[in-house]
This record gives C-alpha cells, sequence and structure tokens, in this order.
C-alpha cells in the first residue's frame, strides 16, 4: 500500500496556491492507494476557507482520502463545516491495514486533548483487530517537536494517549500541527510528522513538503518529499542532514 501525508495546508491568508497545484500534480503522478490529511486545512474555519481547501483537495485524483481536523479548523465554529466539508470514518478498513482517526481539535482552543473516552475507544477497537498494520490518524504531537520554539501546545493528556497507543500495537502514527517534518521511533511505534503541505508559516524546516509511505505487510518504509525538489530519508531530515543551499527551500516557486 502507498500512503501519501500531507498536513497543515492552512487555506487562508498564508496560503500558497501554487505550491499546492504543484503538490497535487506530484501526488497525482504518485498514484497513491490512500490520501492522509491531518488537519488544519483553513487558517480560521470560515466558510470560504473551506470551500477553498475542498477546491484545492479535489485536484489531488485518489479514491480513498481521510482527514482528520486541526485546531485551525475549529476556530469561528469551523467544527460545524469541517463534517460538512470532509467526511471520514474514525475507522477504515484498507486491505492489511486499518485506519483509526483521533480527535484532538476543541472549539477556539489551540492545545489539542484526546480526552479518557477516546484513549478507552482506541485501545478497545484496535485490539480487536490482529495481523494488521494499525496506523493512526491525529492532528496534534504527541511528543514535543525540535526546532519549533517553546511548546506550549501539544496533546495535554500524551501521556495516556501513548499508552493506549502502545496497548494497542500501533505501527503507525501520522500527524502534522507544527509544520515541521519529523520521526520518532518509541519501541516499535513510527510517530512521524508532515510539515506543511502549503502555508507559508514554517519552523525549521524551510521547505513546502509532504511524507510519501510504502507499506509492505507491518513495514514501513517513509520519505519525506520536497515540493518540486527531492525526497530523502527521514535519518537525513532527524540527523541534520537537509542543507537549503543560499538560505532558500530546495526548488520552491518563483514567488519565493
Amino acid at each position: 500500500m502507498k500512503i501519501v501525508h500531507i498536513s497543515d495546508i492552512h487555506c487562508g491568508p498564508e496560503f500558497l496556491r501554487s505550491v499546492f497545484e504543484r503538490a497535487a500534480g506530484e501526488i497525482n503522478d504518485i498514484q497513491p492507494d490512500v490520501l492522509v490529511v491531518s488537519g488544519d486545512l483553513t487558517e480560521n474555519g470560515l466558510l470560504s476557507q473551506f470551500r477553498l481547501a475542498r477546491e484545492m483537495i479535489d485536484l489531488i485524483e485518489c479514491d480513498r482520502k481521510l482527514f482528520c481536523s486541526g485546531n485551525h479548523d475549529y476556530r469561528s465554529t469551523g467544527y460545524l463545516l469541517f463534517k460538512k466539508f470532509f467526511p471520514s470514518k474514525p475507522i477504515v478498513r484498507l486491505g492489511n491495514c486499518v485506519f483509526a482517526t483521533v480527535s484532538t481539535a476543541r472549539p477556539e482552543r489551540n492545545e489539542g486533548e484526546v480526552g479518557h473516552r477516546q484513549v478507552v475507544w482506541l485501545e478497545h477497537t484496535l485490539a480487536r483487530y490482529r495481523n494488521v498494520t494499525k496506523i493512526v490518524i491525529i492532528h496534534h504531537h504527541l511528543i514535543q517537536v525540535p526546532d519549533t520554539g517553546p511548546d506550549n501546545i501539544p496533546v495535554i493528556d500524551a501521556g495516556d494517549t501513548l499508552r493506549g497507543i502502545l496497548e494497542a500495537d500501533v505501527n503507525l502514527v501520522l500527524s502534522g500541527h507544527r509544520h515541521r517534518p519529523w520521526r520518532w521511533v518509541l519501541q516499535d511505534t513510527q510517530i512521524i510528522h508532515a510539515g506543511t503541505l502549503s502555508s507559508e508559516r514554517f519552523r525549521g524546516f524551510y521547505a513546502s513538503s509532504y511524507n510519501i509511505l510504502n507499506l509492505d505487510g507491518k513495514r514501513v518504509d517513509a520519505k519525506l518529499k520536497i515540493v518540486g525538489g527531492k525526497s530523502m530519508s527521514f535519518e537525513e531530515v532527524t540527523k541534520g542532514r537537509v542543507r537549503f543551499p543560499h538560505g532558500l527551500p530546495y526548488n520552491q516557486p518563483a514567488e519565493w
């Protein structure tokens, strides 16, 4: 199974349309089996921004698209609009993979929260699946991400959530929020963060990017792809081997 993971589109004042359109063309060439969008499709949860986000997402040709909401999507009562524009089931079984979407966004709050009931639901639900690859989609980060400044908006019950994820033998966690691609490995679980796909607000990694994941059984091969540029392993990212010539992103569009 081939998964493309994008996040933090931020349709609104900081949205880079030409970058998104270029990324959509690249993703269509990849022909993923699943597109995962891990939140913050809009900047302020406004109706016009949701309409634009829907228009943009429709440029990506993929039969299975899975969404979770971000804290920006829940602003201005955007939580009433998110389910209308981006409906998604909490549990989706595709082949040998089970995807569980965990909501961490709360109205008018930046910090994320899973909540005891949702942790219990995640544990009990995923325990019913055996001999499959278990993937959790979540917006907020469970572990602090380097190069993102003073971190005061993580999942406030991250410890309980991580315990539930490990108890459920989750293989892969896909998240966003920090606009910084990164990977943590905790026991047998990979926690992979996407950078921002099309926002001009970067943190620590100055290029628009998305993730490409190839699954072979429970083996996950994850790469980061710079829009309009190279792809690289997460070892290169986490060991600080990425260098931008003259301080600029790789092959960013002319507007940069």
